[in-house]
């Protein structure tokens, strides 16, 4: 059995649910551990940037991923199953071999160009984090900002990294015409749990930091407590709203764990070997919420939580929005100013 990897959130490489082969990975005979993997690069072919989504749960409808796979290393992450599509284990591969779209500001500036394009909010990024470590050596995020600034087009960042602050000067430019918002994930203040639970995210205090530089420069600020994991980090859910009050934060919106397919098995052996007091707390309250099982992955039905503990965790969120003046409306971003990039070439007409 795999022992924990200091700074990995995962220690394992579970079998591939589309493929009859699996991959043996080394054991290292004196630590019991996978041997620690260095992070890979690999590069994305991909030929449209811009992906569509045709959930009926999800509230934006176009997204940009810069990246496949995170290397924050988040246990509880939802997209670890993503990387078996591409072959690979939603366990340490994907937070160590990330797939790259070097190309991904030339896609967008190329699609923004095309004449059927209609400004709507872009979000980047629904799946994997836009501003993990590599971002700060790449820059390709920030290239996409420049453009998405350039042209004036609306956009909505997700991330749980300070590393977004650096692009405050683009943002502002959004955030002049009202065609941005961003939001910041907090799942602790507790360093003890994120040095684990998410190993190689900007710690609780540095998103704080976010949210005040963000908010200083005029650029609106969601708060987003995700995901709370019962038994582990609720908790903490007053103290985070307060936390991000303070920080100025003008709205907020929460989830519930989710563990879909695989992560189910890789969070309960992080569970067993960071908290095994609590696991079969955790596990047994996240069921209770989920219907009895661990995980619902019906749409409509995935970000639902049911039963008397849930009514409670909405009534709590509901008082203390109000109380710490986080229930503001949150407008739609402004899609009218919307620029078309020059494709290059000569108008005739």
């Amino acid at each position: 059995m795999s022992q924990p990897i200091k700074g990995r959130g995962s220690a394992q490489n579970p079998k591939n649910r589309f493929l009859k082969t699996n991959l043996e990975y080394e054991i290292d005979s004196e630590t019991g551990q996978l041997k620690k993997p260095k992070t890979q690069l690999l590069k994305d072919h991909t030929a449209n940037v811009i992906s569509k989504n045709q959930s009926p749960d999800i509230p934006f409808d176009v997204g940009l991923n810069p990246y496949r796979g995170c290397e924050h290393g988040c246990v509880y992450c939802y997209a670890r199953p993503t990387h078996e599509f591409l072959g690979m284990s939603a366990g340490l591969d994907f937070e160590s071999k990330i797939v790259v779209k070097y190309n991904a500001p030339e896609l967008l500036k190329k699609s923004l160009a095309d004449q059927n394009w209609k400004p709507q909010t872009l979000v980047m990024s629904g799946v994997t984090d836009p501003y993990q470590p590599i971002e700060k050596e790449l820059e390709i995020t920030r290239r996409c900002v420049r453009i998405l600034a350039d042209c004036l087009h609306p956009l909505g960042i997700i991330t749980k990294n300070y590393l977004v602050t650096r692009d405050i000067d683009y943002l502002k430019e959004l955030a002049e015409i009202g065609a941005v918002r961003v939001t910041i994930s907090l799942t602790s203040l507790r360093p003890e749990i994120t040095n684990v639970m998410e190993p190689r995210t900007s710690r609780p205090a540095r998103r704080l930091k976010a949210i005040e530089e963000l908010t200083q420069a005029g650029i609106p600020v969601n708060v987003n407590i995700a995901p709370i994991i019962p038994g582990l980090t609720d908790d903490e859910i007053v103290p985070m709203m307060e936390a991000a009050a303070s920080a100025d934060a003008s709205s907020m919106a929460y989830t519930i764990v989710r563990l879909p397919y695989g992560v189910k098995d890789l969070f309960s052996k992080w569970l067993e070997d960071h908290f095994p007091d609590r696991k079969e707390k955790v596990l047994n309250r996240i069921k209770s919420l989920k219907d009895g099982q661990l995980n619902r992955s019906e749409f409509g039905e995935r970000f639902q939580t049911v039963g008397p503990y849930s009514s409670q965790i909405k009534q709590l969120i509901h008082i203390h929005k109000k109380r710490l003046g986080l229930d503001q409306p949150v407008p739609p971003l402004n899609t009218s100013e919307f620029k078309r990039p020059s494709n290059g070439q000569m108008n005739l007409f």
